[in-house]
């Protein structure tokens, strides 16, 4: 019986429980999902909101993306708690860094990829993760990265700049009604970066509500990730 994908829908994939661990002794918790009979032909590195306004690793655009990419693009998401966050999955160690302790996060993440052998790793921030991406995801062997609501808070023009040496594509998807950094804005802030891609989406708000948004999302990563996977299919069965 064919089923329709909505957002409660969690489709078929190899899940494993996985703990991180941080530099300075910590550990994180979070979840791998990989494609179910299937080797993974990308890989989605999953950075959450920020964790003072309720983001963690179940936010919803994060979750869905777990529950549907596997299945339906062949992609491999590890999402994960930052330090001091809670969810379902658990609690991580310590306590908020206010985007710099993070940096250790992603640093154990991107172990995590590297012991694991998963291929073609991109970080996929949204908002606050967007700030982590960007201060130090340069430092790591990524495919690309894709940016969904970045504030651009506590990023600098210089690290922002300084990804035209690192060679990988950057992806920006950029609400129209977004409550920090709306497209024309956008485009002014990433000119310091002309080979960022800026995608603005019309009618779309900063926490991505309704399955339009999410679908929205969900083809804008495949498109980067596995384009062969397109388009999306709306039913399952």
């Amino acid at each position: 019986m064919s089923v329709e994908i909505r957002a409660g829908v969690e489709l078929p994939a190899r899940r494993e429980d996985v703990e991180l661990h941080t530099e300075d002794g910590l550990t994180l918790v979070g979840e791998l999902s990989l494609p179910l009979e299937k080797d993974p032909v990308a890989t989605l590195v999953c950075l959450h909101p920020l964790p003072t306004a309720g983001g963690f690793m179940d936010s919803h655009v994060i979750r869905k993306a777990a529950a549907r990419l596997p299945a339906l693009a062949d992609l491999a998401v590890l999402r994960f708690n930052f330090r001091g966050v809670t969810s379902p999955r658990g609690t991580s160690q310590g306590s908020f860094g206010d985007g710099i302790d993070e940096r250790l996060d992603l640093v154990a993440a991107m172990d995590f990829v590297a012991q694991r052998s998963l291929p073609n790793p991109w970080l996929l921030g949204w908002s606050f993760g967007t700030e982590v991406a960007l201060k130090y995801g340069r430092a790591f062997p990524i495919a690309g990265v894709f940016l969904l609501s970045p504030p651009l808070r506590r990023t600098t023009p210089e690290e922002l700049a300084a990804w035209a040496d690192r060679g990988v594509p950057v992806v920006a998807l950029i609400p129209e009604l977004d409550d920090y950094l709306r497209p024309a804005e956008a485009v002014q802030r990433f000119a310091v970066l002309p080979e960022a891609q800026i995608i603005p989406v019309d009618g779309a708000k900063h926490l991505w509500v309704g399955e339009v948004s999410t679908s929205r999302v969900m083809s804008e990563i495949v498109a980067q990730l596995n384009p062969s996977a397109l388009p999306l299919p709306t039913t399952w069965g």
